[in-house]
């Protein structure tokens, strides 16, 4: 007797009267995407899925982009870190890498994010409260203050002023004596997902895509082994979405990147093989881990059969992981301990290549150090105590996992062309698309927690009561802010004035044509121009962009 014949014999003699004999068994279970487990091992929902995972380190590389995953080496534990001015955020990245942590991972305030100095009367409230406060190259050199460019992996997350804070970093890098050419790590830049999911944007897409491909462009140059964008869905799942949307529309964004990138006429081969993803690790934990193995799978079917890329490493997809902030609750906050620890486990058992492992003070505060110590621990007893990292994809064949990896697979699929009949991407965001349906799943899984239909320990399902938290908060001095406005002026005072005319009228100029922007905004940052100079000149000549309303 076959497998489909056994697995229909099962069902009906053996699963469905025991269910009929016990009626206190839940209905179903479904993930958060809708997807309904099975009630024990029958088998993969499509079973072809099991003659389509392959093996580690080859196409599709459902099972991973290297032949023996983390036997070799551990993912790179970057733990994301900024608060307050340059100094103490290097302080704390001077402490975490005593405690082990192998990259950097570099949270930028508001204002910088945005382009608008520290002296800025916009910038008031904010200066250091959700990252570091960066305006001046003097600010870069302080943040890295003893810290060798050529030999830690440095991620920032920044994407509308991207270049200006890339340039920075370079220019540095060179004062250090650092080739170039050697200097390893990622900028996000990923403006698509800020008009979706975050709202972080500055300039108008077409100006924003521009600066993006530049960057590429550039990179491709000057910083070969640096990960010119990080397109990102960890947003995209923050603001509400599922899995499903989060892979869609995750991959159909990296998609237009390239589109774009090819109709410049840059060698997508070349391009690709810098391109990044950065992806949130949810609650449910079979589900995340098949999410991962079917993003990477789709991702080199788009590599090799639409841009026709037949190096490898142009269609493997690496990742960067972060637990779910969203997930982690104010109430009993020490609950969020296990609960990124879980998370921290689906992102290895899904193969991702980097982590960052968020505090059990998400919710309330930025982290202290305690707390960032903690979080570090994690990764550190995923890695060496589980046994999780000694072989690669431990846990495929399984029924279950492969089922969901294969019907996760055929959603996001169906999603991608609804992108796509809507004229890809951008025209996607222009209509509302993204957004409304990221809004619409934001509100059903509300709802859940508020009818208690999805169960949040502490908050919703807490039979002895909540308790307060037994730890301290971090909280930013405001003397931060006024700290930087002082070295703000200096900075000012002490420059070229000619040299820094000359570099914002070239700036202006190259905006005004249709040259890479790179070199003119690094010669302005070495000529000492601040972020919110280059941004301003930008904004004159790019505009800024206000959504309309979509409801």
């Amino acid at each position: 007797m076959g497998f489909r014949e056994d697995k229909a014999r099962w069902r009906d003699e053996v699963l469905a009267p025991f269910v009929k004999e016990n009626p206190e068994q839940k209905p179903k279970f479904e993930t958060t995407s809708g997807i309904e487990f099975p009630a024990a091992e029958e088998g993969p929902l499509n079973p072809s899925a099991m003659d389509r995972i392959g093996l580690p380190g080859s196409f599709p590389f459902t099972r991973g982009i290297y032949p023996t995953m983390y036997r070799g080496r551990h993912w790179t534990m970057r733990q994301y870190t900024g608060f307050g001015g340059a100094k103490e955020t290097n302080e704390r990245f001077r402490v975490m890498l005593a405690k082990g942590q192998t990259g950097l991972s570099v949270a930028f305030d508001l204002p910088t994010q945005m382009g608008i100095d520290a002296d800025d009367p916009r910038a008031e409230g904010e200066v250091g409260k959700v990252g570091v406060a960066v305006s001046t190259l003097e600010d870069m050199d302080e943040l890295f203050g003893g810290i060798p460019l050529e030999k830690v992996s440095t991620s920032m997350t920044i994407n509308s002023t991207a270049s200006i804070l890339l340039a920075m970093y370079a220019v540095l890098a060179e004062r250090q004596g650092a080739d170039l050419a050697r200097l390893q790590g990622t900028v996000q830049n990923d403006i698509l997902k800020e008009y979706i999911a975050r709202g972080t944007y500055i300039f108008p897409p077409g100006p924003s895509l521009r600066l993006v491909l530049d960057l590429l462009a550039w990179c491709a140059e000057k910083l070969p082994k640096w990960n010119s964008i990080s397109v990102s869905g960890y947003h995209i799942r923050e603001a509400g979405s599922t899995a499903v949307q989060e892979i869609a529309f995750t991959l159909s964004n990296g998609r237009h990147y390239l589109r774009e990138a090819k109709r410049r006429g840059l060698d997508v081969d070349l391009i690709a093989k810098r391109v990044s993803f950065f992806f949130n690790a949810h609650n449910n934990f079979l589900e995340e881990i098949a999410k991962f193995r079917a993003a990477r799978r789709m991702w080199a079917g788009i590599m090799r059969d639409e841009f026709g890329c037949k190096d490898p490493r142009a269609q493997m997809l690496r990742f960067h992981t972060q637990t779910a902030g969203c997930t982690l609750t104010a109430a009993e906050p020490d609950n969020n301990v296990a609960r990124v620890a879980f998370q921290a486990m689906a992102a290895v058992l899904g193969g991702t290549q980097s982590l960052h492992t968020n505090s059990r003070d998400e919710a309330l505060a930025l982290p202290t150090e305690d707390s960032a110590s903690i979080a570090l621990r994690t990764q550190q007893i995923v890695a060496l105590e589980t046994g999780v990292a000694d072989t690669a994809d431990p846990l495929a064949g399984s029924f279950l996992l492969e089922g969901i990896t294969d019907e996760l697979e055929r959603r996001a699929a169906a999603l991608m062309d609804e992108v796509e009949k809507l004229g890809g991407a951008e025209k996607a965001i222009e209509t509302g698309y993204f957004q409304k349906a990221i809004h619409r799943s934001a509100y059903e899984y509300q709802k859940g927690v508020e009818s208690g239909a999805i169960p949040v320990v502490g908050v919703n399902f807490k039979p002895a009561g909540s308790k307060r938290p037994g730890f301290t908060t971090l909280v930013v001095d405001a003397e931060v802010a006024r700290r930087q406005a002082r070295r703000l002026a200096e900075s000012r005072r002490k420059r070229d004035a000619k040299a820094w005319e000359s570099a914002i009228r070239g700036l202006r100029k190259a905006a005004e044509g249709d040259s890479n922007l790179m070199p003119p905004i690094i010669g302005a940052v070495k000529a000492g121009a601040t972020l919110g100079e280059i941004s301003s000149v930008l904004r004159d000549v790019f505009g800024e962009y206000r959504e309309a309303s979509l409801f």
